[in-house]
């Protein structure tokens, strides 16, 4: 989850029945959509005994206050790992996994029953996930082609707050909610929902 420290584990196992020394390094970038780097976040080595038909795990840990800074608005990081077994004629694999980090922080809660003409209040529940205070909040609410921009408080260390917001549907059938979240220490953070507005 963006904000969080993140917790990874490679498993290496060695199917033969011979003892095996794995030299293993691993890199991290911050990177986008397109899988162009932006900034390399982690750079670690180590070297593994394996017994026969032996596993082992290798822990990683990527700190928040290492990815952070970093990240773009696409929250993806590119996680490699080359494996070398020792004395095998170079024999390597490489194992790459891209990381895609959640946003839990927008969560829009609706009335049971949406009418037309009739007046609905929405609460709109926004957080800061990170071990650090944000300011210059701003929620950007798009509905009905309609955009209204909300300045907020800052908010401290990962906490929640919420606003009311209040709308008059003016037609029957579904109706799109889109709320962006932005501070000054991330961007774009989005939530939305479908509301089914029902006939008078």
């Amino acid at each position: 989850v963006f904000g969080k420290d993140i917790n990874l584990v490679l498993i290496l196992s060695n199917l033969s029945s011979d003892r095996k020394t794995v030299r293993v390094d691993m890199s991290a970038s911050t990177i986008l959509y397109t899988r162009r780097a932006v900034a390399e976040i982690l750079k670690a080595a180590t070297s593994v005994e394996l017994g026969p038909k032996q596993g082992k795990h290798i822990r990683v840990k990527i700190p928040y206050t290492h990815y952070g800074k970093y990240l773009t608005t696409d929250k993806r990081i590119q996680v490699t790992a080359l494996c070398e077994v020792m004395r095998t004629h170079g024999l390597k694999l490489l194992v790459e996994k891209t990381i895609i980090l959640e946003d839990t922080n927008i969560i829009i809660k609706l009335p049971r029953r949406v009418v037309v003409n009739k007046a609905v209040s929405l609460e709109i529940s926004y957080a800061n996930p990170l071990p650090e205070p944000v300011s210059r909040c701003v929620l950007l609410v798009t509905l009905m082609n309609q955009q209204v921009k909300i300045n907020l408080a800052r908010l401290a260390p990962r906490e929640r707050s919420k606003i009311y917001f209040e709308f008059t549907p003016r037609r029957a059938g579904p109706l799109q909610l889109q709320v962006d979240f932005s501070c000054d220490k991330f961007s774009h953070v989005k939530g939305f929902v479908t509301i089914a507005v029902a006939p008078a």
